[in-house]
């Protein structure tokens, strides 16, 4: 297993920054059960890593799949780095596909909240930021911090989610495992 890192901004009833209000983001969601979000979708959880794509060096860094920019890092170093100043944040280790069950992987400093589906860009999620897809799985199926918990049920909703919506290009997922650091950012 590989295991990436990245720092995300935060978001929950405390956001007051440029982008959508909390509140209206859980009206338009009806995702009314979550305390805070912790995504990796770039646009409801801000990318605080900042890299310099014209420093050679830093491209050793950059985890990329075929032709996409994943905004996952090789080294938690490298993240402190390249990292926005930030008060609060996220930081989030995290593991692309993984084939076996995460939840009870320790990592030294780290809990394991639960599975993003990301689109094949890497960008997006499909359960938090795409208005729903009622038909392959409920609000009440994300935890109260948008993921899914299940290593199995993750899988399932990504089959189905592509199944369902063979257009979609948001339907077509990655399963990513994400653990965030108890203390750094906090």
């Amino acid at each position: 297993m590989t295991f990436l890192y990245t720092a995300r901004g935060t978001y929950d009833k405390t956001y007051n920054e440029d982008g959508i209000s909390w509140v209206k983001y859980i009206e338009w969601s009806k995702l009314t059960h979550l305390t805070e979000l912790v995504s990796l979708d770039g646009m409801l959880n801000e990318i605080l890593v900042e890299p310099d794509y014209e420093n050679a060096d830093d491209w050793n860094y950059i985890q990329t799949i075929e032709q996409y920019q994943t905004n996952f890092f090789t080294t938690s170093e490298f993240v402190f780095k390249r990292i926005k100043h930030k008060d609060k944040f996220n930081l989030l280790t995290v593991v692309l596909e993984p084939d076996i069950d995460c939840k009870d992987i320790k990592i030294d400093n780290y809990e394991f909240v639960g599975y993003d589906l990301l689109d094949q860009d890497f960008n997006i999620s499909a359960l938090t930021n795409c208005g729903g897809f009622d038909e392959t799985f409920l609000p009440t199926d994300l935890t109260n911090k948008g993921l899914i918990y299940d290593f199995k049920k993750a899988y399932d909703i990504k089959k189905r989610l592509l199944e369902n919506n063979p257009d979609e290009h948001h339907a077509n997922t990655n399963v990513i495992a994400v653990w965030r650091h108890r203390t750094i950012g906090r």
